[in-house]
């Protein structure tokens, strides 16, 4: 069917059905009604390509992240796909799988102009860090940051995030105020930018209670349940072990949980233990975990919504946008073992 049979049974010019379906607030209600009819009873629908060619728009967002898998980003991709449905966005999702510039196909996608923005969530770029800068004579089209920026070259984009410093210190003053004063710290992937931003909030907030932090009471657990268990067992063989532990992320709390129970010590009675992100997960853990709660839908509804800015080009702002934090106090943490 086509729009010159709708207008025909409408008893309007293509023109007008043209702007019904593009804007079809321009067209007079009583026409309107007439066109939708047309549209009804001979079940005519818009070429959405043809449609988005002549606008030079795709209606595709292209969304990377690391993982799949990952629970806390599952909740952060309900909130980019609330947004998307409204706007009416399609989405392109790509896992990295932790790997950089191996994705040619869409390096292509995205130069070629096959899609109107990227939202990396949390992730490595696909792209050379060369064709990100702005000033690239390839660079791509707009690119929002939902969650941290993970390298210095991609800090330069629009972001949505909690503030990491802030909420790793507060965590970690939470842990002081119980008492603790052998806390260890078991930190994600060394050269990501969100690990180091933790592990600095980590440091900031003993170094303002004037508590040493040992070399050895910080390790690192590649972001990962079996890391943090081998990282666990690091601090547990110390002649002067942590009595309280600090996860960069939730995934390794479980595992540093499952490997303390494993060596026969009690959380919190023997080391609390104290997370971030709350996934899903860690209400049902056992203990159910402290942690540092992130807005994670939240956060994927104004990624979503500042892509679509910058899109329209209504906003050139590259200034990070800060959610805020929350400690959510439950049993894995208790006051030190005297």
């Amino acid at each position: 069917m086509s729009i010159k049979q709708v207008a025909k049974l409408a008893g309007v010019s293509t023109a007008t059905v043209s702007r019904y379906l593009n804007s079809p607030e321009q067209v007079k209600e009583k026409t309107r009604g007439k066109v939708q009819a047309a549209i009804d009873e001979i079940g005519y629908a818009p070429n959405a390509l043809a449609r988005n060619f002549r606008r030079g728009k795709t209606s595709l967002i292209v969304v990377v992240l690391p993982a799949i898998g990952d629970p806390f980003l599952e909740k952060v991709m309900r909130g980019i796909w609330r947004v998307a449905d409204e706007q009416g966005y399609s989405i392109l999702i790509r896992d990295t799988q932790s790997n950089s510039h191996e994705f040619d196909e869409y390096t292509d996608l995205v130069f070629s102009k096959q899609a109107d923005g990227i939202l990396l969530l949390a992730s490595i770029s696909p792209f050379e860090e060369a064709s990100a800068s702005r000033g690239s004579e390839r660079a791509h089209p707009p690119l929002v940051l939902g969650l941290e920026s993970v390298s210095a070259e991609l800090s330069q984009f629009p972001s949505v995030r909690v503030d990491n410093i802030t909420a790793a210190a507060d965590g970690t003053d939470f842990l002081i105020q119980l008492g603790h004063q052998r806390i260890g710290f078991i930190a994600g992937k060394r050269d990501s930018l969100l690990t180091k931003d933790r592990e600095k909030g980590y440091r900031k907030a003993m170094r303002k209670a004037k508590l040493p932090v040992v070399g050895e009471w910080v390790v690192e657990g590649e972001q990962t349940i079996d890391g943090a268990r081998r990282a666990t067992r690091r601090l547990l063989d110390l002649e002067q072990r942590p009595s309280a532990i600090f996860c960069a992320n939730d995934e390794m709390a479980l595992g540093a949980i499952h490997e303390i129970k494993s060596a026969g010590l009690k959380i919190p009675r023997d080391i609390s233990v104290i997370g971030f992100d709350d996934i899903r997960y860690a209400e049902i853990a056992d203990p159910p975990l402290t942690t540092i709660a992130q807005p994670a839908e939240e956060i994927g509804e104004r990624s979503m919504r500042r892509l679509c800015q910058a899109i329209d080009g209504s906003d050139a702002d590259s200034a990070p946008e800060i959610v805020p934090h929350n400690l959510i106090v439950r049993k894995s943490t208790g006051r030190a073992p005297t």
